[in-house]
């Protein structure tokens, strides 16, 4: 009896050290899990963290970007001094020292051409027109009197001109040449900016067909500057001096041939 309780005692023992080992293990197991957890969020948050990190650093190259193309953008824009002188233009052609005629006729082209001084802000276009005293103004140019700002010469048709409107024919008569900027026909002098130039001007006329002798013409104003001089007193006294001259001359002859 005495040795069956002893094995029995024994065996209580080992199933209470077991049972103690089994607890501390389960203990052990929950301790790493508590740990693997908060390893995990260690983790996860050193992973925000690295992506809140690189978030940042993409908005600051961003606003650096930014920062960057609007500094030069505005070290772009123009600065011209006030001391600066206006801008000008000088036409070249046809020379300004006399008036220029041009007929208006099939393939017969007009150019006009001219130099830039002191533009410091280069216009982006330029408007050719010309005015004519009958007070019509006409677009200069293939492209109805828009070229570019860079322009040094427009080449214009008025034939072809005058028969794509004949509702505003060109006139026989004189002509002034506008050109002008961005800043309009108007626009006043300033530093650096081009100054419309309205200083050329020029005559358009039509050529009359020709007409051929044999068809029975005649000079109209030939024959009436003959009657005019014919009825003018001075042309009778000197038609009357030749004749006496003549007539005394041939007297004095006859006297002295005899």
């Amino acid at each position: 009896m005495s040795i069956e309780l002893e094995a029995r005692q024994q065996q209580g023992g080992g199933n209470q050290q077991g049972g103690q080992q089994g607890g501390q293990q389960g203990g052990g197991n929950q301790q790493g899990g508590q740990q693997g957890g908060q390893g995990g969020q260690q983790g996860g948050g050193q992973q925000n963290g690295g992506g809140n990190s690189q978030s940042q650093s993409q908005s600051q190259s961003a606003s650096q970007s930014q920062q960057s193309g609007s500094s030069s953008a505005s070290s772009s824009t123009l600065s011209i001094p006030e001391s600066a002188p206006a801008g000008l233009l000088t036409v070249t052609q046809p020379p300004q020292q006399s008036t220029s005629y041009y007929k208006i006729a099939q393939n017969e082209f007009i150019t006009f051409g001219w130099n830039f001084s002191y533009v410091l802000a280069t216009p982006t276009h330029l408007t050719v027109s010309a005015a004519c005293d009958n007070g019509n103004t006409y677009p200069v140019g293939p492209t109805n009197g828009i070229i570019p700002g860079t322009a040094t010469s427009v080449v214009w048709d008025p034939y072809t001109y005058q028969t794509s409107h004949p509702d505003l024919p060109l006139a026989q008569a004189k002509y002034t040449l506008q050109i002008w900027g961005d800043q309009g026909p108007g626009a006043a002098r300033a530093p650096g900016i081009l100054t419309p130039n309205s200083a050329l001007q020029f005559a358009l006329y039509t050529p009359q067909p020709y007409t051929p002798i044999s068809s029975g013409w005649s000079c109209a104003g030939c024959s009436s500057a003959l009657s005019q001089y014919v009825a003018h007193p001075a042309f009778a006294g000197i038609v009357a001096t030749m004749v006496i001259m003549f007539l005394s001359g041939s007297i004095l002859m006859r006297r002295s041939a005899h």
